[in-house]
């Protein structure tokens, strides 16, 4: 397998090359979402499935889909296209720079059996079989809790971008499938099993990888190819029930944390009802999850409300 990760280095050198050198920004991005499919592959090679489920999902998926939504408002303002861009040199070097210090300290890395026997003697006691699962939501769950807040921070910056009163309509602009067309068909395949594989992940990531990130990932594209398609009204920014839907994970997830510090620490709670615990928080963060992502790619409310 030398020459394949060999092929797979080159690769990823060339992809992420292409998306900072190339000409045209719908160039760049989809050598961005090739260059992400291919760090995906490369964390399979490397032995971390549940990294490279979250890099397929959401460093290529949602990103790619997100600047190419970009590109998209762009045209549609009348942006020019930039010139192709030419080497700046500084940034360049500082870039060298830091790859020099990156390789020197992964050179410098004294082989040992890292933090793997820490995480094994609490893997009992945290309710759950996968490690990472148990590092996310036992061992750094602060940080888990932290980084769904900060998604959520994400989702309220873009609101001020509706118009006036626009951002109480339908989030996005208005979309118009022909019934008979690729769009609409992939709308009617795709999403239930979609909601199946998202619904696995968030199940599995209990003892195999996935979890709430990934599965709410698959979860928030299958929603968004049904408003794409037609086949179902956007959700508005100001509905009380979706406004519910954004918060219902991290607010179950910083209730039963701060109950936990009674027990010791932070979402430290007895083995046995520490898995029951934990799957509820993955449930509800995956709702939560699925709906920012989704409301994020679908942008602030166009025309008007008009649909």
């Amino acid at each position: 397998m030398a020459v394949f990760d060999l092929a797979l280095c080159a690769l990823i050198l060339l992809a992420a090359t292409a998306a900072v050198a190339g000409p045209g920004m719908f160039r760049a991005v989809v050598f961005f979402v090739v260059y992400g499919v291919l760090i995906a592959l490369a964390w399979v090679r490397l032995g971390a499935p549940d990294v490279a489920l979250a890099e397929a999902a959401i460093g290529a998926g949602l990103t790619g889909i997100l600047l190419l939504g970009a590109v998209g408002r762009l045209a549609r303002a009348g942006a020019d296209e930039p010139p192709a861009p030419l080497v700046d040199w500084p940034v360049a070097a500082a870039a060298m720079a830091v790859a020099a210090l990156l390789v020197w300290a992964v050179l410098s890395i004294v082989p040992g059996p890292g933090l793997a026997p820490q995480v094994a003697g609490v893997l009992p006691r945290s309710g759950v079989e996968n490690p990472v699962t148990a590092v996310l939501l036992n061992l750094r769950a602060w940080d888990t809790l932290l980084e769904s807040v900060v998604l959520l921070a994400a989702l309220i910056g873009l609101w001020p971008l509706a118009q006036g009163g626009a951002w109480q309509e339908p989030a996005g602009p208005a979309h118009h499938a022909s019934p008979g067309g690729v769009l609409a068909g992939f709308g009617r395949l795709l999403p239930p099993v979609a909601l199946m594989v998202g619904v696995y992940l968030v199940w599995a990531g209990a003892s195999q990888p996935g979890g709430a990130f990934q599965g709410g990932t698959v979860l928030a594209a299958a929603g968004v190819l049904c408003v794409m398609a037609g086949l179902v009204r956007a959700p508005g920014m100001a509905a009380p029930l979706w406004r519910l839907a954004l918060i219902v994970g991290p607010a179950l997830f910083l209730a039963l944390g701060l109950a936990g510090l009674a027990m010791g620490g932070f979402l430290t709670f007895p083995p046995a009802l520490a898995k029951g615990m934990i799957l509820a928080i993955e449930m509800l963060l995956t709702l939560s999850i699925a709906v920012t992502l989704a409301l994020m790619v679908l942008g602030p409310p166009e025309n008007g409300g008009a649909r």
